[in-house]
């Protein structure tokens, strides 16, 4: 490709940064409209995620483990181990350390995909001529915030479930109006209007996150992949490849520790938010 016929930096990182959706948006905000690549590779690696923790469990053995069954057990133990000392109740552990452990890998595969050439599926798509159909295809869904926001709301209604579950509709509506400022009638009001913004300002903050961090890894992959461009369409730019090499290196090892930490962080704050759910105030 030409300099000429090459794409400008801000129409490149535009055109990565959209997603493949059913429709055009009608606003900023549009319910309507699904991004189907996030949707896509969300419920892809929830199956590939499900199946090795289901192949691990199934090739179990008494004897000595081999390197993938004992990775999974020390996963396993250290999620258990945080969900006891978080949440108290053995009973609701059943489903809530299963729940984080699943929580951690699903996010961990979604976050793995931001180690993925910035245009592989793009040149895939010109090699089959899917590229006239398929335009736009993005392939974090963890860097799009209808899908952080999806899976924060989901913790959202788990821990109203508990808090039902745990304290009865009545209890509930008591602490609901009771806390934090205390259970003289006149605060009912306040007391209600304050839970209601700490449960929205905890479940953006959740999924904002998660989304916050994706997506400014993903952001910077996209300039380091501009800086390998400008070196083809250059003859003189010696560094430019050079500095390519070692920003994308050193980029790709910080980048598997984020990857890792916000997938513990969103599992942990999870634990955290189910475990508030069962204390009384």
């Amino acid at each position: 490709m030409s300099a000429e016929s090459a794409p400008s930096a801000g129409a490149y990182i535009g055109h990565h940064l959209t997603h493949l959706q059913n429709k055009p948006m009608s606003g900023v905000i549009d319910f309507s409209v699904f991004n189907l690549d996030s949707m896509f590779w969300s419920l892809l690696l929830g199956v590939v995620g499900s199946l090795l923790l289901w192949k691990a469990a199934r090739n179990v053995t008494s004897g000595v483990p081999g390197r993938f069954q004992a990775a999974v057990e020390i996963l396993v133990e250290m999620v258990d181990n945080q969900a006891k000392g978080i949440v108290h109740n053995a009973e609701s552990r059943k489903l809530v350390s299963p729940l984080a452990l699943t929580v951690f890998v699903w996010i961990f595969l979604l976050n793995s995909m931001d180690f993925l050439p910035v245009d592989l599926f793009h040149k895939v798509f010109e090699w089959t001529g899917l590229d006239h159909s398929i335009h736009y295809f993005r392939v974090v869904p963890t860097a799009d915030l209808s899908s952080t926001l999806g899976m924060s709301t989901s913790v959202l209604l788990i821990c109203v479930f508990y808090n039902i579950k745990i304290k009865g509709i009545g209890g509930w509506f008591h602490e609901l109006t009771t806390a934090p400022f205390g259970s003289h009638p006149i605060l009912w009001p306040f007391n209600f209007v304050f839970q209601m913004i700490e449960f929205v300002a905890k479940t953006v903050s959740h999924g904002m996150r998660l989304f916050g961090n994706m997506y400014a890894g993903e952001l910077i992959f996209m300039l380091i992949a501009l800086m390998g461009g400008a070196a083809a369409m250059s003859l003189t730019g010696i560094l430019l490849p050079i500095g390519h090499v070692i920003a994308g290196s050193i980029w790709a090892v910080f980048h598997i520790m984020i990857v890792a930490l916000q997938a513990f962080i969103f599992m942990m704050l999870t634990l955290v938010y189910i475990g508030q759910a069962h204390d009384a105030h």
